[in-house]
């Protein structure tokens, strides 16, 4: 399978960057800065861009199977500016199957099932700016016609992969306090072969 990795630098998307190594597959990353790619693969593409430039995704995308995002926000708007272009570019080119990696933050609330977790008193975090950012995301994604999924990690140490941990779609596992960045990884990756959470937020912990 040829699969675009888009956040290939970052914490998770390096781990699925492996992953998919390891498994087989063709990988293409789009990043800023190639320098930061430690990989050195036969079955690796490293293309130097920017996620928010419509050109260089219409480019990164050629004869790409599914695409998944573990764009972070980094105190910025990249991840919600980013998207419609994204979005856009699938579609032109029929490429319908997106995972991307978001946060417990946006699945429904326990306690208020009518409100997302960091709208309501069930979230710790003291500032909500991320969550609103990948909320953003989750909107575009519902309105698109691509088959999206959305891994929505709690509390995320890089720790070890386990390999055991609990998903439910739409709300965090109960009692979920936190799942480490391989795991998540893990299971962000082995969605490329199911369509058990397609259209859907799935919230993973231990």
């Amino acid at each position: 399978m040829n699969i675009l990795i888009l956040g290939g630098t970052g914490r998770v998307g390096g781990q699925i960057v492996t992953y998919a190594l390891d498994d087989g597959h063709h990988v293409t990353v789009l990043v800023r800065t190639p320098e930061k790619m430690q990989l050195n693969h036969e079955n690796l593409t490293i293309l130097q861009g920017n996620v928010l430039n419509k050109d260089d995704i219409v480019r990164a995308l050629h004869g790409i199977d599914v695409v998944i995002s573990a764009l972070n926000t980094d105190g910025t708007t990249t991840l919600s500016k980013s998207m419609p272009c994204i979005i856009e570019a699938m579609e032109n080119k029929d490429i319908l199957r997106i995972i991307t990696i978001g946060t417990a933050g946006i699945l429904q609330s326990r306690i208020s099932p009518h409100l997302l977790r960091y709208q309501s008193s069930e979230s710790k975090q003291k500032s909500a700016r991320a969550a609103e950012e990948h909320h953003k995301v989750y909107n575009m994604l519902k309105q698109s016609k691509l088959d999206w999924t959305i891994v929505c990690p709690t509390y995320l140490p890089d720790g070890e992969r386990v390999g055991k941990y609990r998903t439910v779609s739409h709300f965090l596992p109960e009692g979920g306090i936190k799942i480490s960045v391989p795991d998540t990884a893990e299971f962000a990756f082995s969605q490329i072969k199911s369509s058990d959470y397609i259209k859907m937020r799935v919230g993973i912990a231990y």
